[in-house]
């Protein structure tokens, strides 16, 4: 019987080494992508591998010296422009995002922040070139300080303080009621642009390099003193038209203003709907915004009329050159938003100008 039961074990072995035969030879690795970079690749991790992209090598050098600045690896693929500045500010501290300049090549454009690594044309290492745009302020700050300055450089010709004009009209006062009237027209100019400023306008994160912000400022201030020491002086004679010339300017003046600050207004309704509704500005109940049925930025046209009825008022050539290079300027400003207007929405009103209706 012990037998019997031992020729059934030996059966059994016998069946199962040869159903399942130990192969003793060493075990060949399939070859899948990714192996030449140093580590084990199996199917079960290319797999994986597959379903998520690969991380980028992002080179960052000098713009100017070429030099390499910093080397950023396990970049994602996702990984915006702004994201990339964040991690180079990380190395350079001195270089916050907002003075960073990021280019595909030595002298070609600015890459924009929202841009993706991604979609770039670039391989697996990213070289991109840096450049320092110095230092930066906030856009409130820059309009604070470029009309902090005419409101108060103005009064200190108003009030005819010492060393500005002879010794003998030191803090004295014209006799003339336009000199007065001009100098609250002029504040009520710029404390309104403060309040907007502070209260009505939503500017993005941009920033403005120092140097321009310097430009800008030696400009308006100029020209508010400019201006103010004629207004001012004096041997300031009024318009030739008299109380008639001043009126009619008034009138003019204070229609304009309101109707500047109501596209302000209309604007920053706009703008509060968020950057997912785009849609250009459209005319409401307001009278003031109709100026939207012939012009693409009557905020401008507004503006312009402001400048055109205090020359008028003071008929004085400082303001009014002041108006001519302010409408320049403007209509440079609203013809590329007019533009800009016209490529985004197919729809865009076909009547509507620049910045003068039917003519510009």
């Amino acid at each position: 019987m012990c037998a019997y039961y031992f020729i059934i074990i030996i059966i059994i072995i016998t069946v199962a080494t040869v159903v399942h035969p130990r192969d003793t030879r060493e075990t060949k690795h399939l070859s899948f992508p990714g192996m030449h970079l140093g580590w084990h690749c199996t199917p079960q991790n290319w797999l994986a591998t597959m379903g998520a992209p690969p991380v980028k090598l992002v080179e960052i050098l000098d713009a100017r010296t070429k030099e390499q600045l910093c080397f950023l690896d396990k970049v994602e693929p996702h990984s915006t422009i702004c994201d990339i500045k964040g991690l180079f500010h990380k190395s350079y501290p001195q270089w916050y995002p907002a003075r960073q300049a990021l280019k595909l090549h030595p002298k070609g454009n600015v890459l924009k922040d929202e841009e993706v690594l991604q979609n770039l044309p670039v391989g697996t290492t990213a070289k991109l070139y840096f450049r320092d745009l110095g230092p930066q302020l906030g856009w409130t700050m820059v309009f604070l300080l470029e009309y902090v300055g005419p409101l108060l450089i103005y009064l200190l010709f108003y009030f005819r303080l010492p060393y500005i004009y002879t010794h003998e009209y030191t803090f004295t006062s014209s006799p003339h009621p336009v000199v007065s009237l001009a100098c609250a027209c002029h504040s009520f100019h710029y404390i309104k642009r403060l309040v907007e400023t502070i209260f009505v306008h939503r500017f993005s994160h941009g920033t403005m390099p120092l140097r321009i912000m310097v430009r800008n400022c030696a400009y308006y201030w100029g020209f508010a003193a400019w201006l103010a020491y004629y207004i001012n002086h004096p041997l300031y004679t009024p318009p030739s038209y008299g109380e008639t010339q001043i009126n009619y300017a008034l009138v003019l003046f204070v229609l304009c203003e309101a109707g500047n600050f109501s596209i302000h207004w209309s604007l920053n309704s706009l703008i509060g709907e968020g950057p997912k509704c785009r849609r250009f500005p459209h005319p409401s109940k307001n009278p003031f915004t109709w100026l939207f049925f012939f012009v693409s930025c009557p905020n401008y046209t507004y503006e312009v009329g402001v400048w055109v009825s205090f020359s008028v008022m003071t008929q004085c050539v400082p303001v009014a050159l002041f108006t001519l290079l302010g409408f320049v300027q403007m209509t440079m400003w609203a013809k590329g938003k007019h533009k800009a207007y016209i490529r985004e929405f197919k729809d865009y009103p076909a009547l509507r100008m620049s910045i003068l209706p039917f003519i510009l």
